[in-house]
């Protein structure tokens, strides 16, 4: 839709509100233009709570405020929004947020708001939206699969017969068809209330999310960490039984059996790696990992039987499986696949504002969502400010370059790992070249370096590659488009040894595909680094240390290059080098990230802020 001349822009937000990874986006005349996670502003991983944080850095970064925006679309999986605000009316506290949040959120203009302006709508039904409604296709399918949906009560769309189910059912799988703007439910599948605890009522659900996130509290002691155990699954056996089975449309999770009884109780890392358990546990990973990849891809021919569609979109956070995903595109009859960059919860304030601008406010399609770099950009002062600041200026030589591609690139030719941070930071959970950790994949001892030294974390889990895209069918099988590194496939046989460090145990890589159009200083840094080696590909994994989230500002990624083993920062065109002296200071610097990090915590920040509503 084209605006008259000087019309002021029409702007919807939308918001994934109070569950994990709450997060807001901003829409302006029907395209998306800057989006984040609450995780990236307050530093706490997967943050819940009140919204306020991601909403003001929304409204700043264009200049508005709430009251330019023509409409508020949001959802929460726990419960419609506004049912869930009418609780927290009688409710001090609860495992959401604070009692300062609380009090924060009532006195926001949204709290208990309603239509016109604000809405509420579900959640498989925000996950179809941030799919289909962004992608290329003008058709096609759409499958939502996540570990749990709204009430069958609380679900928006019409339910077609034989998917029904009773009132507090909940969501676990949809699947669309969908043309133009219009989008038609096909199937859902439902998973049904089980007797529970008071709180663990998600791990005893019938799905195929639930079960994936048991598996990760079984092996992991943290439901949500799912991609860890995608990354172990290829270490284990195929000797386990399986833990679900199709019959026809009805997905059946079997009984869990009672000899699997050793839980990770998530005492250290050491405690993991050397637990006389860790072969079951990864013969666990497999069969969870097998199971889910062989139910997807048959509820996909399914689907593809009955919408007749060659195009498919895919939302909900079993999405993130880029190993399943990747045999989605390859078995099954399906001839385009979009997945939403962020698959996962936080993708939900872009469903939200999508069905806003086209089923609320009736407008057309305009936009595709073909990056994910929706952050602000940040201004040279700020930058100038973290490169100029203490522990910078003690530990490392600073200087300016006038083409940080090719100074990155020569840090990486010479072994250095660095930390490259351009532009507006990826919107999801992925680093795609703007907020990452780089290294160069052709050094087979890398994996375990980074792993070690500067992620902290288990040494099993794989990199990722980064390639030049025009170059991907030289090292990759089938090189399928992947720029938002959510398929993985086979490394080409003869290129293993080239790129070890980004090679899994099973042959595989989860590949990110780098295209000029829309990442050209990413782009070009490859493409430097190849004309020093011979190899269009790096090494990359997210710009943070173990248990916090991606940096986001300049002053996040100079805490996390000092708290590290990072050789080096390229922070747009600065480039920081650490000298000698930092090896002497760096236990110092741990403990000040480490009291920075406890000052952001959320305990201390509720304290903070109630100090301050008590004197107002």
């Amino acid at each position: 839709m084209v605006r008259h001349m000087g019309a002021p822009p029409t702007y919807v937000l939308g918001i994934n509100a109070y569950d994990h990874d709450v997060s807001a986006a901003l829409l302006r005349d029907g395209a998306v233009v800057y989006a984040i996670s609450k995780e990236r502003l307050t530093r706490v991983k997967h943050d819940a709570g009140f919204y306020r944080d991601p909403v003001a850095y929304c409204l700043m970064a264009e200049g508005i405020t709430l009251d330019d925006v023509a409409l508020v679309v949001r959802n929460s999986y726990l419960l419609p929004v506004t049912d869930l605000e009418r609780r927290f009316l009688s409710h001090a506290g609860s495992q959401l947020m604070s009692p300062v949040d609380r009090r924060q959120a009532m006195r926001s203009a949204l709290f208990m708001a309603g239509p016109p302006k604000v809405i509420d709508i579900s959640h498989h039904l925000a996950h179809a939206y941030s799919a289909w409604a962004c992608s290329p296709f003008e058709d096609g399918a759409c499958m939502v699969v996540d570990g749990v949906g709204s009430h069958r009560e609380d679900a928006l769309e019409e339910i077609p017969e034989g998917s029904d189910a009773p009132p507090l059912a909940r969501e676990s799988e949809s699947y669309y068809a969908f043309e133009g703007k219009a989008l038609r439910t096909i199937q859902k599948a439902w998973l049904q209330p089980t007797k529970s605890l008071v709180n663990d009522d998600f791990f005893y659900m019938q799905g195929m999310g639930a079960l994936y996130s048991r598996v990760s509290s079984y092996i992991f002691a943290h439901w949500n960490r799912c991609g860890e155990v995608m990354g172990l699954a290829p270490f284990g056996r195929p000797d386990l039984p399986p833990m679900m089975e199709l019959e026809g449309d009805t997905l059946r999770i079997e009984p869990w059996p009672d000899d699997w009884c050793y839980p990770y109780e998530g005492f250290s890392d050491r405690s993991w790696q050397e637990s006389p358990h860790r072969g079951h546990w990864e013969d666990v990973a497999w069969r969870v990992q097998e199971d889910t990849e062989r139910v997807l891809i048959a509820r996909a021919n399914r689907l593809h039987e009955k919408t007749g569609s060659k195009n498919l979109a895919i939302a909900g956070g079993v999405a993130l499986n880029c190993v399943a995903n990747g045999k989605l595109v390859e078995e099954t009859p399906f001839e385009n696949v979009y997945i939403q960059p962020a698959a996962g919860d936080d993708g939900i304030a872009i469903g939200c504002a999508l069905y806003g601008w086209l089923e609320v406010l009736g407008r057309e399609r305009t936009w595709t969502m073909t990056h994910p770099y929706l952050g602000r950009t940040y201004a040279d002062a700020e930058l100038e400010a973290a490169v100029h600041g203490a522990g910078a200026r003690l530990t490392s030589s600073r200087r300016k370059t006038a083409n940080e591609a090719l100074a990155a690139a020569d840090l990486l030719a010479r072994g250095r790992v660095i930390g490259w941070f351009q532009g507006g930071s990826e919107f999801g959970p992925r680093a795609l070249g703007n907020r990452s950790i780089l290294a160069d994949p052709r050094k087979d001892g890398m994996q375990d370096h980074v792993n070690a030294r500067v992620k902290h974390r288990q040494g099993f889990r794989p990199f990722a590659p980064s390639v030049l895209a025009e170059h991907a069918h030289e090292y990759f099988v089938g090189a399928h488009d992947s720029p938002f590194m959510l398929l993985a496939t086979d490394v080409r046989p003869e290129k293993r040894s080239v790129i070890p460090a980004v090679t899994h145990v099973d042959g595989t890589a989860r590949v990110q595909t780098v295209h000029k159009e829309t990442n050209p200083r990413y782009h070009a840094l490859i493409s430097a680094f190849a004309e020093k080696t011979g190899v269009p590909v790096v090494l990359n994994t997210s710009f943070n240390d173990r248990g916090e989230p991606i940096v986001e500002s300049p002053s996040d990624a100079v805490s996390t290059y000092l708290g590290t083993e990072l050789d080096a920062l390229v922070l747009h065109d600065w480039v920081l080098e650490k000298r000698a002296i930092h090896k002497t200071l760096r236990p110092f610097l741990k403990r000040w990230n480490a009291a920075r990090k406890q000052m952001q915590s959320p305990q201390l920040r509720h304290a903070a802020a109630l100090k301050v509503l008590e004197s107002e």
